[in-house]
């Protein structure tokens, strides 16, 4: 009996490198694209769209490239199981048919969480309840064990239950994908860090053109913007859970790991980003974190007002998040801010400008109307993208016609 377990805990180690596995990939509302664009880059084609998350099939060691690499993604998942179930006898049934001991060895530690979203099946707390017996169920009878300790590695599972469909995964990121490790200080109301990834990849800026960000805060916009543009990978200085995993091997980390350091590059940029803030302290927090992000050099932080923005550079580029009114000022003060940006902003027409806020009717009080508008969400705060895309640069190479 003893020797059945040990060959049954020995197989889910031995998983093939090479065979295919479902992902899922956690996005916020509105940036589906721009991930599916950063997984093609990445050499991942097929992905499909589905609302707030983008699923794909790849080998294993997608789950290290992936975690490594994706800028505006929030975390990455393993699906487990995908059916329908409209009650909890279905749900138990199902899930208990689910292969759970290719993951979870025999001492591992698997909390369940649940979210149940117009569902029959309600109860967060029974659902989560019923998922967790219905995998031990599983495990007793393949690891031949009635009691599991837990003490081991951990795996966290969800449990999505959406209408009648009910979606089973294992978190292999642990912190949010957005935790870069950078940002070890914050000033009030910042942009999350996939965010401002995301607003710099949907502007057409590139290293070769002036980027200011005059609301810079604690440095997430020009500090993202100088890591794509040094092609620095976001979670190279962080770990993720299933870093412990055995069916992961080490080799394929370090190979991932190898790859992050193989294409950095390392030349400093020849055009300076700027961030700008009239709070000294963020000025300071901005500067503390580029260093950490390995980009204080490419970044030229300064401490004064808006007002202070007009500059006599040429095709320039402006991304900025600016106060939205219900979190840093009166709705009357920002109605006022936008008022002046739009003044002070109207001559540079040579500029593209990208400015991300929830407050509504922007544009009457900016003063001109959008080439393009994008919903994002920037935490739960829902907000528009506002693109006013300028002209393009002489001897610039052409803009693609469809952007993310």
């Amino acid at each position: 009996m003893r020797k059945s377990v040990e060959i049954q805990c020995d197989c889910y180690v031995r998983m093939s490198n090479t065979e295919e596995i479902d992902l899922l990939v956690g996005v916020a509302f509105g940036l589906e694209a721009v991930v599916v664009r950063e997984l093609e880059d990445l050499g991942y084609l097929g992905a499909i769209v589905e609302d707030g998350r983008v699923r794909l099939r790849a080998p294993l060691e997608a789950i290290c490239r992936l975690n490594l690499w994706l800028r505006c993604a929030e975390r990455v998942q393993i699906v487990i199981g995908d059916f329908v179930a409209r009650d909890f006898d279905e749900l138990f049934d199902q899930t208990k048919e689910l292969p759970w001991e290719r993951w979870l060895p025999v001492d591992a530690k698997f909390p369940v969480n649940a979210r149940c979203v117009r569902s029959a099946i309600r109860s967060v707390p029974n659902t989560q309840k019923m998922v967790k017996r219905a995998i031990v169920e599983r495990l007793r009878k393949v690891y031949l064990r009635h009691k599991f300790e837990e003490s081991g590695i951990e795996y966290s599972i969800e449990a999505m239950a959406l209408g009648d469909r009910v979606l089973l995964t294992i978190d292999t990121s642990g912190e949010g994908l957005h935790k870069r490790g950078y940002r070890r200080l914050v000033s009030l109301a910042p942009v999350r860090e996939t965010v401002a990834a995301a607003m710099v990849k949907l502007s057409y800026w590139n290293k070769n053109r002036l980027l200011v960000d005059p609301f810079c805060g604690s440095g997430t916009i020009p500090i993202e913007a100088a890591m794509i543009a040094r092609n620095l990978a976001p979670g190279r200085d962080r770990s993720f859970a299933a870093e412990e995993w055995p069916q992961i091997p080490n080799k394929l980390w370090a190979q991932a790991r190898q790859e992050t350091r193989d294409l950095k590059d390392l030349k400093q940029l020849s055009v300076p980003i700027i961030g700008r803030d009239r709070d000294r302290d963020a000025v300071k927090i901005a500067r503390q974190n580029s260093k950490l992000a390995g980009v204080g050099l490419d970044i030229h932080f300064e401490n004064k007002e808006f007002v202070e923005f007009p500059t006599n550079r040429d095709y320039g580029v402006l991304i900025c998040n600016p106060p939205y009114g219900e979190r840093l000022g009166e709705k009357r003060e920002v109605a006022q801010l936008y008022r002046d940006m739009g003044e002070l902003l109207r001559d540079l027409d040579t500029w593209s400008l990208y400015i991300l806020t929830s407050a509504e009717g922007f544009e009457r009080q900016f003063g001109k109307r959008a080439d393009r508008r994008r919903k994002l969400y920037n935490a739960r705060i829902a907000c528009t993208y506002y693109q006013y895309l300028g002209p393009r640069p002489p001897d610039s190479e052409p803009r693609e016609i469809d952007e993310p």
